[in-house]
């Protein structure tokens, strides 16, 4: 499987939408602050994730969603109370 998914910051309240095949170890990365374009903000929560069979439909999606356009919009509206922040 292949997923897309969506971290928020903890820190700034800041979203990182990404693509991996193993999304337990890439929270674990994100949060060890391995990769550098998100270790400025931790901790990070996984808020949503979707899951492909297809490797070209999940990069299809990834990219979709970083544009941070319409896409990204309807995502945050579908969403609405799952991102904010329990306790």
């Amino acid at each position: 499987m292949f997923y897309i998914y969506l971290l928020k910051s903890r820190l700034n309240n800041g979203f990182c939408v990404g693509f991996t095949p193993d999304l337990k170890s890439r929270l674990l990365k994100h949060n060890r602050g391995d990769v550098l374009s998100t270790k400025r903000y931790l901790p990070r929560e996984l808020m949503y994730y979707e899951a492909y069979k297809s490797k070209k439909d999940a990069v299809l999606r990834e990219k979709q969603l970083k544009r941070f356009a319409k896409s990204f919009s309807m995502l945050k509206r579908r969403l609405k109370y799952s991102l904010v922040f329990q306790g």
